[in-house]
């Protein structure tokens, strides 16, 4: 029987596991986990799928089939601080805060503060605007000129990539285009800028309550948050008790990334996002003010404009 390739992260780095088949226990699954992650077998806890849920590893007789294990899942390992009897009690005795940290009398919670988004200026740049925040922590509005210079250097060194059918444009036009502060950005140019600063992006949509992530295939280890209402993009941040700002997460961090997938569940369900077919954009070439995404469309086929602006 062919052997499962598993991918395991953990404290340790990220590691490919190969020596087990489906047939295998979930005991020796342990054992294997054990011997990579320094975790003895008693305190494994794993986690599998996105958002990462719990796999039962409770009874070591089961085939590894039978839990649902298949190759090319990946597994985040963390160590069990205290049983689940020891916790449950203590845990209904203390205060909850914000975002579920549980406060305890004697014991400062692991991450104070809460996931907030900055509000950055709706000018046809908000994309580039909000990924200079996340890398450098202030609102700078000329970060898209060199972010979308490196976009298009990409994008013109790889024609098979970027070819028309991609970008729909030929790739030369595409390259002249993007440089222009009237272009929007979206999931190619996120995708490209996640390469080039070596972060996984995550895109929080508030419109189908989703998060979209880029650079999840290239196990990096650092993530960044960008909220997208369907127009619009915004960056997440942390705002902490002492007043500081975080914007860069360890990628195996799970509490800011289920805190992060709440925030895009309530934006949706208080419509926190924008009706497509009924915001208003602005021709840049004849200031002719147009509804929806529909008009747009149309006035570009007539008249061959293709640059609009938010209103």
């Amino acid at each position: 029987m062919a052997s499962l390739a598993i991918k395991v992260k953990s404290k340790n780095g990220q590691q490919i596991l190969k020596d087990l088949t489906s047939d295998s226990t979930v005991g020796e699954l342990k054992m294997f986990l054990s011997s990579l992650t320094d975790v003895s077998c008693e305190n494994i806890s794993v986690l599998l799928g996105y958002p990462p849920k719990p796999l039962d590893i409770s009874n070591n007789d089961k085939k590894l089939c039978e839990i649902g294990l298949k190759t090319g899942e990946t597994l985040i390992i963390e160590e069990k601080s205290v049983s689940v009897g020891e916790s449950t009690p203590q845990a209904s005795k203390d205060k909850p805060i914000e975002n579920g940290i549980v406060s305890h009398e004697n014991q400062t919670p692991c991450r104070p503060g809460i996931l907030m988004k900055k509000v950055v200026p709706s000018d046809n740049s908000c994309l580039f605007t909000s990924i200079g925040f996340v890398l450098n922590g202030n609102v700078d509005t000329t970060v898209h000129t060199l972010m979308r210079q490196i976009i298009a250097m990409e994008v013109a060194s790889d024609h098979e990539t970027y070819n028309e059918a991609m970008l729909g444009k030929p790739n030369a036009e595409y390259c002249a285009w993007i440089q222009q502060p009237s272009s929007w950005g979206g999931a190619i140019e996120v995708a490209i800028l996640s390469r080039f600063y070596g972060l996984e992006m995550a895109v929080v949509d508030t419109l189908n309550a989703i998060i979209n992530r880029f650079g999840e295939d290239k196990n990096y280890g650092q993530r960044v948050f960008l909220l997208f209402d369907g127009v619009h993009y915004d960056p997440l941040y942390l705002e902490q008790s002492d007043g500081g700002i975080q914007t860069v997460f360890p990628a195996e961090d799970l509490e800011i990334y289920k805190e992060a997938e709440q925030l895009a569940k309530e934006a949706k369900s208080s419509r926190q996002f924008t009706d497509l077919n009924k915001f208003t954009l602005k021709c840049q070439i004849c200031d002719k003010l147009l509804t929806g995404q529909v008009e747009a469309q149309k006035h570009a086929k007539e008249t061959m404009h293709a640059n609009f602006g938010e209103v």
